[in-house]
C-alpha cells in the first residue's frame, strides 16, 4: 500500500515538470524565417532565447500543471485510503478458533439486535468463585480489531476463575455476525451490549466495568461516556487512529485522509467514572507512550499499570497472577466505592 502511493506520487512530479518548447526558434534554416525577410539579418535579441515576459508564462504554465496533477494525485490517494481504510483497521475472522462452545469453558450464547437492526453474536460467563454471583464485577468486553471472541476464550475463562462475571461480544463483520464494520457501527454494537446485560440479563449499571483492549479501548470509552457504568478498564490504548496511521503508515499524506478517528486522548478528558489504564511496555503495535499519553489525560482517579516485557498480545500471559488480581482490585474498588490510590503509575 504504502509503495504503492509512494509510486503514484513520484510518478506525478515527473510528470509535471516542464518540458523543452517546441515554439523556441532555431538558429539557421528557411522555417524560421518569412518569405519577404529571407536575406535580412535576424536581430541578436532572436537567438538569444525567450525574453522575460515569455518566461514568465511558460513558467505560469507549468506551475499550473504541476498543481493540478499533486491535486488530482492526491485525490486518487484519499479515494485509495477510503478503499483500503477499513482494511487498515479491520482484520475480522468468520471461522472459531475450536468451536463456539469452547472446550472447558461453559458459555452462555447472547443474542441481541442493535439500533439499525442487526442481530449480533456473544458470550456470557458468570464468573467463578464463593462469593454472590449477583454481588460480582460485570465486564463488559470490548475486543481488539483482529479475530472474533473464541480467540479470547483462554483469557476469558481466567477472568471467571478471579470471581469476575464477562459479557464478550463480537462486532459487525466479525464471527458470526452480518454487517460491515465501522467506527459509528462498532459504538451502535456496545451500546446494544450494554442495554441486553441490563435489560435481559438484569446486570445494574453500578456493577458493570467497561473493559476495552486495543481498538476496543476506543469503543469502550465511547460507551462509557454514553452509559451509566462502575468504572473503565483500557488496556493497549492508543491516542487516535490518526496517530496510529503515522505510525504504521509514514508516507505523509496517508494520515491525513483518515475519515475514522477512534480518539481516545480527546474522549478520555471527559470519563467521570475511575479508570485503569494497562499497556505492556514492549508493545509492538501500539506505541507505548501512546498509552501513557492517554492515561496523563484522563481524570483523577486512575491508575496506571504497565506490564513489563509484554508486547501487544500477551498481556494476561506475562503478566500472570498479578494481572488478574490488578484487574480484580479495580473492578472490586469500582462497586465498593472504597476508591484507590489516585494518578498512581508504575515507574
Amino acid at each position: 500500500m504504502k509503495m504503492l502511493l509512494v509510486a503514484v506520487f513520484a510518478a506525478a512530479c515527473v510528470a509535471a515538470l516542464p518540458s523543452v518548447s517546441p515554439e523556441l526558434p532555431r538558429r539557421g534554416g528557411s522555417s524560421g524565417r518569412t518569405p519577404e525577410r529571407a536575406s535580412a539579418p535576424a536581430p541578436a535579441a532572436h537567438y538569444g532565447g525567450p525574453g522575460p515576459k515569455a518566461r514568465w508564462h511558460a513558467l505560469a504554465r507549468a506551475m499550473a500543471r504541476l498543481i493540478v496533477i499533486v491535486s488530482a494525485t492526491l485525490v486518487l490517494i484519499s479515494a485509495l485510503l477510503v478503499l483500503f481504510e477499513r482494511r487498515f483497521i479491520y482484520y475480522p475472522t468468520r471461522e472459531p478458533v475450536f468451536s463456539w462452545q469452547p472446550p472447558g469453558l461453559r458459555v452462555e450464547e447472547c443474542l441481541f439486535r442493535t439500533q439499525d437492526g442487526l442481530q449480533l453474536y456473544g458470550w456470557w460467563h458468570p464468573g467463578r468463585g464463593d462469593d454472590d454471583p449477583p454481588r460480582r464485577p460485570v465486564l463488559l468486553w470490548c475486543h481488539g480489531n483482529a479475530g472474533n471472541i473464541s480467540h479470547r476464550a483462554e483469557n476469558l475463562s481466567l477472568l471467571a476463575d478471579h470471581g469476575i462475571a464477562v459479557m464478550i461480544f463480537d462486532y459487525r463483520g466479525y464471527g458470526k455476525n452480518e454487517g460491515t464494520p465501522s467506527e459509528d457501527g462498532l459504538y451502535l454494537d456496545a451500546e446494544a451490549a450494554y442495554r441486553y446485560l441490563a435489560d435481559e440479563r438484569g446486570v445494574e449499571p453500578a456493577r458493570i466495568v467497561c473493559f476495552g483492549r486495543s481498538l476496543g479501548a476506543a469503543v469502550a470509552l465511547h460507551l462509557a461516556l454514553n452509559e451509566r457504568c462502575a468504572g473503565l478498564i483500557l488496556e493497549s490504548p492508543f491516542a487516535n487512529m490518526r496517530a496510529m496511521a503515522r505510525h504504521r503508515l509514514p508516507f505523509p499524506p496517508a494520515w491525513l485522509f483518515m475519515r475514522s478517528k477512534f480518539d481516545n486522548l480527546d474522549l478520555i478528558r471527559r470519563v467521570t467514572v475511575p479508570v485503569l489504564v494497562v499497556h505492556g511496555d514492549r508493545d509492538e503495535l501500539v506505541p507505548f507512550e501512546q498509552g501513557k499519553a492517554v492515561f496523563a489525560a484522563a481524570p483523577e482517579p486512575k491508575q496506571f499499570y504497565v506490564i513489563r516485557g509484554a508486547g501487544h498480545n500477551d498481556t494476561y500471559v506475562v503478566g500472570g497472577e498479578d494481572y488478574f488480581q490488578r484487574l480484580r482490585a479495580f473492578c472490586k474498588s469500582c462497586l465498593t466505592g472504597a476508591g484507590f490510590p489516585g494518578a498512581s503509575a508504575d515507574k
